[in-house]
């Protein structure tokens, strides 16, 4: 008996596009949700901000003024202070990460008592920065516990007023960014080195090769992308997320010697009442942002063509 022909009809090249079609739409079809959450709950207020930022509030209501607030705001001695202040805190974000990465490498080779070791170091970050800010106002005020310890250790040229000092305030915040966040970068750096392949290690022992040189070789080229990652939300942070421990810590002071970005924002918008020009900092600060998440994304490629 002959097999059946089947022969090919007019409708079954359209009914494959149609399916190539649907597999083309179907992720954007899944990704819509999402897609207009971020515009309602992200795209909104970006927006809303940057009109605010170019009004300011009359008598017959908001009128256009151009760039007018962006002047004033410029002109400010106390945002360019601020700037500064928080220039000085990106400092903090190389130590934070020397630091980090060397606590995680040594962590990682399993030194004697090492889990007690991580979880110490991991202890700050999970601290709500309120109550740290408080615990260290007390610690660095001019009686506190820093100080009386330093004089009964016979250390009286080293006692000073940390948080009273207009030229130490902003260095005393900085320290204790630095003793908090670290841990968080060891924790990442140590996830990292979960998956680096101990035959590497191995190899490298084999060779002779010396600590410093199995570091600088095999870790630090595998540790890259978190680095490049680490560094880059570290300085947004400092840019954009040091209000709490400036505002618990110093309220700003002494002399408004700690005044930062985010501070600057917070007192226009509530306590002077001038919402349109904490609208205008707050679009500098969205512009240094996005300068820093540019410069991220350049060493990102840079770091993925090294690896190719």
């Amino acid at each position: 008996m002959a097999a059946p022909v089947v022969t090919a009809t007019a409708g079954t090249p359209r009914r494959a596009g149609a399916g190539r079609s649907g597999a083309v739409v179907r992720p954007y079809l899944y990704l819509a949700p999402a897609t207009i959450v971020l515009v309602v709950v992200f795209g909104y207020p970006v927006l809303r901000l940057l009109v605010e930022s170019v009004t300011v509030p009359g008598i017959l209501g908001e009128t256009g003024h151009g760039l007018d607030n962006f002047r004033s705001v410029i002109d400010d001695p106390i945002l360019r202070r601020a700037l500064l202040n928080n220039l000085r805190l990106f400092l903090a974000v190389p130590v934070m990460t020397v630091v980090a990465v060397l606590l995680a490498t040594l962590l990682h080779e399993r030194i004697a008592g090492w889990r007690f070791y991580q979880s110490i170091v991991f202890v700050p970050y999970v601290l709500a920065i309120p109550v740290v800010g408080i615990i260290f106002s007390y610690v660095l005020q001019r009686h506190g516990l820093l100080n009386q310890s330093l004089g009964a250790l016979g250390l009286d040229p080293l006692v000073h007023d940390w948080l009273g000092s207009s030229q130490l305030a902003i260095w005393s915040v900085w320290v204790v960014i630095v003793w908090q966040q670290v841990g968080f970068g060891v924790v990442l750096f140590l996830a990292r080195l979960s998956s680096l392949d101990p035959g590497l290690i191995e190899a490298a022992m084999v060779d002779r090769a010396g600590w410093w040189r199995r570091f600088r070789h095999v870790v630090l080229p595998h540790l890259a992308p978190i680095i490049e990652f680490f560094v880059t939300l570290s300085l947004i942070n400092m840019l954009s997320w040091v209000f709490n421990y400036v505002y618990v810590m110093t309220g700003g002071g002494p002399a408004r010697s700690t005044y930062v970005t985010e501070l600057v924002i917070y007192q226009q918008a509530f306590r002077d009442g001038l919402p349109n020009l904490a609208a205008a900092v707050s679009v500098i600060l969205l512009v240094l942002a996005t300068v820093l998440l540019s410069a991220q994304s350049l060493v990102r490629r840079r770091i993925e063509r090294m690896e190719s």
